[in-house]
């Protein structure tokens, strides 16, 4: 994509480059591996302006569903006193934003494959920002829930487009490596969310955290029309309507290898969110930690998953294939799954924190050669249905990681085996699924030269 002329918006309609791959929608057969894709021309002047400007929003928007849920956590206390309401009616305004996340994934994505992608992302925005701000001012817990709802089903625009985005303009190695530069702004939207909240707290109420959230919609929303382009040109879009979409995504569940990267996705997230349900509960309260304590281990680990995914996007993409690197990183989660297993439930004698905590930080780093990894190699199979493929994987996360995250504190409040359980089995099921469905070995040419490069420079 280049950039637009100054004062101009981005175009609606033009391509970002020349497609380097032919339709390959899973289901049709097996989805032929990628070609190597064509070098781009020389980027023009201003352009890694321009590229830096494009990745920061499209990093801006993966952010915006961890922005939502966890500068908000701070103020939970706040919003059960004013609202007058029971804690428990109060949990569900994070359990209704998550779960439109969730669904408005499924809706967005074939929409953005029918229609292109810049239209239905400003209209996510724009109902976001509107959403966001009908929280600030909303009466009574009953509406707050319903305008959350109305949040996350807005706000699932940005997550699931953003993926489409750059299926759209990259191929191969230059994918694995803009998700992994997009995790580095991703990746720290959880760690500093909720320290936002609590600074806004101390200057303002609970509802200052929406006004706040409702200014990051509204410029995210500016910079989406004024700078990113369609990537998605009307030849490659798909007619049809509701049918098609489902057509579209029975077909793309169908292809055994897409759905099986699909699952190894799911619960390697199942796996890391059942660390974020339950390590305060573990580092606090049965290891005794202070918060402070648990705060810093949470950002320690939050950097070994970013870092993990800039060495794999800056030193092992290119150099080694992305089966290889994803069947690394499900080891290493499988082996920090069992050892905090072992370490829980006494085979070890008693542990303290600190051996725990190197287990928990080599799970959560082995993410950062995951979750990039296992977008982009899903996404290649689906050149011409990255919408729908995108909501599909999105979705997947979202709804297994719902379901992890009771299941870490069935056995109660003194014990941390049942999450070493939780991610243990999930790491192990993950690694069935690469292996038993994926089968890297029975497809030739999966290799750094064959996953070729860049498709078109933002």
């Amino acid at each position: 994509m280049t950039e637009p002329g100054a004062g101009t918006a981005a175009s609606t309609d033009e391509p970002s480059g020349e497609p380097t791959d032919q339709p390959a929608i899973a289901g049709r057969g097996p989805a032929p591996d990628a070609p190597a894709a064509r070098t781009a021309p020389a980027a023009p002047p201003g352009s890694r302006r321009t590229s830096l400007l494009v990745t920061l929003v499209l990093g801006g928007l993966t952010a915006v569903p961890p922005l939502s849920m966890d500068m908000y956590l701070p103020a939970l206390p706040q919003v059960t006193a004013a609202l007058d309401s029971p804690a428990a009616t109060v949990q569900l305004t994070l359990t209704t934003c998550l779960a439109g996340m969730a669904l408005g994934q499924m809706i967005v994505g074939p929409m953005s494959d029918k229609w292109g992608r810049r239209r239905p992302l400003l209209a996510g925005m724009v109902v976001y920002v509107l959403a966001t701000a009908l929280c600030a001012v909303a009466t009574d817990a009953e509406l707050l829930i319903a305008f959350r709802l109305l949040q996350g089903l807005a706000g699932a625009a940005g997550i699931v487009i953003a993926r489409a985005v750059v299926r759209d303009l990259y191929d191969g190695v230059a994918m694995a490596r803009f998700f992994a530069t997009l995790m580095l702004i991703s990746g720290v939207a959880p760690v500093v969310a909720p320290l936002i909240g609590g600074q806004i707290l101390r200057i303002t109420d609970w509802r200052g955290v929406f006004v706040v959230l409702t200014a990051v919609g509204l410029a995210l929303t500016l910079l989406v029309w004024r700078r990113l382009h369609e990537t998605l040109p009307p030849g490659r879009r798909h007619p049809g309507g509701l049918g098609q979409a489902l057509r579209t995504m029975r077909e793309l569940l169908a292809d055994r290898v897409f759905s099986g990267y699909l699952l190894v996705g799911a619960f390697a997230f199942a796996a890391l969110f059942a660390y974020i349900s339950a390590s305060p509960f573990v580092v606090q309260e049965i290891y005794g930690a202070s918060p402070q304590t648990f705060s810093l281990l949470f950002g320690v680990n939050s950097v070994g998953l970013v870092a993990a995914g800039q060495i794999n996007g800056k030193l092992l993409v290119g150099r080694v294939s992305l089966d290889k690197v994803l069947g690394t990183g499900l080891a290493l989660v499988a082996l920090a799954g069992a050892g905090l297993l072992l370490m829980s439930s006494g085979v070890f004698g008693r542990v303290g924190l600190v051996p725990m905590a190197a287990g928990l930080f080599v799970l959560m780093s082995a993410m950062g050669l995951v979750m990039p990894s296992t977008n982009t190699l899903a996404l290649l199979r689906t050149p011409h249905a990255a919408g729908s493929a995108s909501a599909l994987l999105g979705t997947s996360t979202f709804l297994l990681g719902s379901v992890a995250s009771p299941l870490v504190g069935i056995a109660g409040e003194r014990t941390a085996v049942p999450m070493a359980v939780v991610q243990l089995s999930c790491a192990v099921l993950a690694l069935v699924s690469f292996l038993g469905m994926c089968r890297p070995w029975q497809r030739r040419g999966d290799g750094p030269a064959h996953l070729g490069g860049e498709r078109t420079r933002l």
